[in-house]
């Protein structure tokens, strides 16, 4: 019976000369399960994947506008931290400036105090060296009379004359004067 079974569906099929979905005695039947895998391809698209597929989307965009403003918030920190840097800066340059305007101000304080101190120590040496200069001028001129009379003595003498000392001394101060 096997057999005949074979023999029978191999003739059937050489008898239909072709592809089994173009015969029309089978069309009904082809179009109704390519409805029904149809509507059970959308039912398992619509009630299973495209929800998954809008979740994450949904989870996406939740993410995405989350990190967004996240971003400009983190755009207005640095921002404020940028201008607090700025203006650190600008205060430490101001602070730095009144540092070195103080410090110059105490170096020209102590610079002027050495410098009056030195002008007072060299106008007291000045005045000393003046003194210690008349008094030299003094003893030199006292000394220059003394050996211009001793030597107007030794001339008058060497010459043969008598030379008496209040006449020495009176010509030797008046040559001296002019």
């Amino acid at each position: 019976m096997a057999n005949a079974t074979e023999g029978a569906a191999g003739k059937a099929a050489e008898g239909s000369g072709g592809m089994p979905q173009l015969d029309f005695s089978t069309f009904d039947n082809q179009i109704f399960w390519l409805a029904v895998a149809l509507v059970a391809i959308y039912l398992i698209l619509s009630r299973v994947a495209l929800p998954r597929i809008g979740g994450v989307l949904a989870e996406r965009a939740g993410t995405i506008t989350a990190d967004i403003a996240a971003a400009e918030d983190l755009k207005l920190k640095a921002e404020e931290a940028e201008k607090a840097y700025n203006q650190a800066i600008i205060d430490a340059r101001a602070e730095a400036a009144k540092i070195i305007a103080e410090a110059r101000a105490e170096i020209q304080a102590d610079l002027d105090e050495a410098t009056a101190r030195a002008d007072a120590e060299i106008s007291g040496k000045t005045a000393e060296s003046e003194k210690r200069i008349a008094e030299i001028r003094a003893s030199a001129l006292d000394s220059v009379t003394v050996v211009a009379q001793d030597t107007a003595a030794a001339l008058v003498a060497a010459l043969g004359g008598a030379a008496d000392d209040k006449t020495v001394t009176a010509a030797v101060s008046e040559r001296m004067k002019g």
